[in-house]
């Protein structure tokens, strides 16, 4: 009985990592700026991605594959919003146009880092 529900789990989520890895590439295409689609990258894609080690763990009845990917996607989780949010920061100061639709410039007021 137990055999056959993991199959399914993880079909399951590598369906869902599926949809949100397509929403992370929708986003990367549509969005306006670098910022927003930053930001679809990182989000949706560091979920899709872990919906996808969570796939692989569940359909793998190994310890050291499952470990694996327990530790890849931790790995991701810590990872792609801090280097995202280095990037961002670093295309403000490189004067990275915005779109006219933002509002809040929070970065306007902060000092330049330091050459």
């Amino acid at each position: 009985m137990f055999s056959a529900i993991f199959p399914i789990l993880a079909g399951v989520s590598i369906l869902c990592g599926s949809i949100f890895s397509l929403l992370a590439a929708i986003g990367i295409v549509r969005l306006p700026d670098l910022f927003t689609r930053m930001h679809a990258a990182s989000k949706a894609g560091t979920m899709g991605a872990g919906l996808m080690f969570l796939a692989v763990a569940l359909i793998s009845f190994n310890g050291p594959v499952i470990l694996r990917a327990f530790v890849g996607f931790v790995f991701l989780l810590l990872t792609a919003p801090v280097s995202a949010h280095l990037l961002a920061r670093a295309a403000y100061f490189a004067k990275q146009p915005m779109t006219p639709l933002t509002r809040i410039d929070d970065l306007k007021n902060a000092p330049p880092p330091n050459n």
